[in-house]
C-alpha cells in the first residue's frame, strides 16, 4: 500500500513513485512518520485518509448520482478510484487553459487563447478529451494601474477560460466551464481585494447576508465592450452560453460541471452559485471542482450554496498558502467577534487534502500539474494518498499576518482586510 511521505520530500516522491523507486523499507519509514504526525495533530482538525476502496467500482453514471445525493462524502473517504479519475480528468481540462494561454508579447493573441475553438483541445494535446469547445470566456477586472502594463491597457478583457460540452458521457450531456488562475497584474490586484461585498445576483432577492470577496466579484461582473474577442462581463457571457446549451439539450439528461485552479476556482464557485440562485439549471446538478482554491465568501454564502444544492469538491494541498486566503485570521475556524459569520470567510464544500512540498521548489505547493501528478502516480486500485489537515502551514501564515500588524504604528486603524492584502503582497514577492 502506498504511503504518504514526509511533506518535505513529497514532490520528489511523486517522481520516485512514477519511476517505481519507493522501497518497502522507505514506505514503512514514511508510514511511521505519518503515524507520529497524526498523533501530534489537533483532534478537531478533519482528516481524509485515502485507502483501498472497499466497494466495487460503480458505473460513472451511478457515481454521479452518489455525488449528487451524498456531496462526495461517501466517495472521498476513502477516495474512490472512479472519483479520482474524475478529479484528474477535470483537472486536465483546467490545465488546458494554461497550455492554451498565449504569453508571447509579440503575438496578436497575447494574453488570449492561441487556438480557435475547434482546435483548442487538439492544440494542447487532448484530441480525445470527449468535449467540444463552444465558447471562449473573457474577464475584465475594473481596476486601473498607475503604470501601463506591457500589453497596453490596464483594463482589458483577457481570456480566462472556455465552455465545452461532452460528445458522450455515459448517457448524460456534461456542460463544462473551465477557468485558469491568476496571470495578469490586474488579476493579482483583484485577488487582494478581500473586503466582503453583497453578491446581489438575484435582482428580486438581494440576500444581504450572502457576501463574497469584492475582488472576485469585480472580476466576475465587470465588462469591457472594447475588446475584440469578447463582449459583456464574464458573468453575462457565461450565463448566456450555459442557458443556450441547456435549451439546446433540453430533452437530454444534463449536468453542469465547473472547474478552476486558484482564482479560477473562485470564479467557478461564483458561477455555480449564480446559476443555482437564478434557477437556470432547471434541476440539472451543479458541481464545482476546485483546485488550490481560496475562500470566496462568508458563512452566509456557504449556507446558501448548500441550500441550493451546489456540490463543491475542494482539492487542496495542506502546504498551499492560497487555500488559506482570504480570511487568514477570521474564517470558519475563528470568526470575527464583531460581526460573527457574516464578516468572516468560510470554505464551501468537501475537502480532499493532499500533502506535498519541495524545499528547492516551494512554488510547487500551488502548481496544478503537481496536484494532478500526485493523484495520477498511485495505482487506481490501491491507496492513493494519506493526507491530513495540518494547521502548521496556516499557522505560519497567521504568524506572518500578526507580524505585519505589529509592524504598523497605528495597528488599531488597520483593518484585517488590509492585513490580508499585505500578506498577498508578501506571497506575490515569493512568487507563490
Amino acid at each position: 500500500m502506498a504511503s504518504r511521505l514526509p511533506a518535505s520530500n513529497s514532490c520528489a516522491a511523486i517522481t520516485e513513485c512514477r519511476r517505481g523507486r519507493v522501497s518497502a523499507a522507505a514506505a514503512a519509514a514514511a508510514q511511521s512518520i505519518m503515524t507520529a504526525e497524526l498523533a501530534a495533530s489537533v483532534a478537531a482538525v478533519p482528516r481524509i485518509s485515502v485507502q483501498h476502496a472497499p466497494a466495487p467500482v460503480p458505473a460513472k453514471a451511478n457515481m454521479r448520482k452518489e455525488m449528487e445525493e451524498d456531496n462526495w462524502e461517501a466517495l472521498v473517504a476513502p477516495l474512490h478510484p472512479v472519483l479520482r479519475d474524475e478529479i484528474v480528468r477535470y483537472g486536465e481540462l483546467v490545465a488546458a487553459c494554461y497550455k492554451a494561454f498565449d504569453l508571447d508579447p509579440s503575438s496578436d493573441r497575447y494574453l488570449n487563447c492561441k487556438y480557435g475553438k475547434k482546435n483548442m483541445l487538439r492544440g494542447v494535446g487532448m484530441p480525445d478529451a470527449g468535449y467540444e469547445v463552444t465558447k471562449y470566456v473573457y474577464a475584465t477586472p475594473d481596476i486601473s494601474l498607475p503604470i501601463p502594463t506591457q500589453s497596453g491597457s490596464t483594463c482589458c478583457g483577457r481570456w480566462i477560460g472556455y465552455v465545452a460540452v461532452s460528445s458522450s458521457d455515459v448517457g448524460r450531456r456534461d456542460i463544462v466551464v473551465s477557468f485558469r488562475g491568476t496571470v495578469t497584474s490586474t488579476e493579482w490586484i483583484a485577488n487582494l481585494m478581500s473586503s466582503l461585498e453583497v453578491a446581489r445576483f438575484d435582482p428580486h432577492d438581494p440576500r444581504p447576508d450572502v457576501k463574497v470577496a469584492s475582488g472576485f466579484l469585480n472580476l466576475y461582473t465587470s465588462g469591457d465592450s472594447s475588446t475584440k474577442f469578447g463582449s459583456g462581463s464574464c458573468r453575462e457571457q457565461l450565463l448566456a452560453e450555459v442557458s443556450r446549451l441547456l435549451h439546446k439539450y433540453k430533452g437530454e439528461e444534463v449536468s453542469i460541471t465547473l472547474a478552476g485552479h486558484s482564482m479560477g476556482s473562485a470564479l467557478a464557485l461564483l458561477l455555480g452559485y449564480d446559476i443555482a440562485e437564478l434557477g437556470l439549471n432547471q434541476g440539472a446538478p451543479v458541481m464545482v471542482y476546485s483546485y488550490g482554491g481560496p475562500r470566496v465568501g462568508n458563512a452566509g454564502f456557504k449556507r446558501r450554496c448548500e441550500e441550493l444544492g451546489v456540490k463543491v469538491l475542494r482539492v487542496a494541498n495542506v502546504n498551499d498558502p492560497v487555500t488559506k486566503l482570504p480570511g487568514v485570521i477570521f474564517n470558519e475556524n475563528f470568526r470575527n467577534p464583531m460581526g460573527g459569520g457574516l464578516s468572516s470567510y468560510a470554505h464551501v464544500g468537501v475537502e480532499l487534502a493532499l500533502d506535498f512540498f519541495k524545499v528547492r521548489d516551494p512554488v510547487c505547493v500551488h502548481d496544478l500539474d503537481a496536484y494532478i501528478r500526485l493523484l495520477k502516480c498511485h495505482p487506481k486500485n490501491g491507496a492513493a494518498v494519506q493526507a491530513k489537515r495540518n494547521r502548521d502551514a496556516a499557522g505560519d501564515i497567521a504568524r506572518k499576518a500578526r507580524e505585519l500588524l505589529s509592524s504598523v504604528q497605528v495597528a488599531e486603524a488597520w483593518t484585517w482586510q488590509d492585513a490580508a492584502m499585505q500578506l498577498g503582497n508578501w506571497m506575490q514577492l515569493l512568487n507563490i
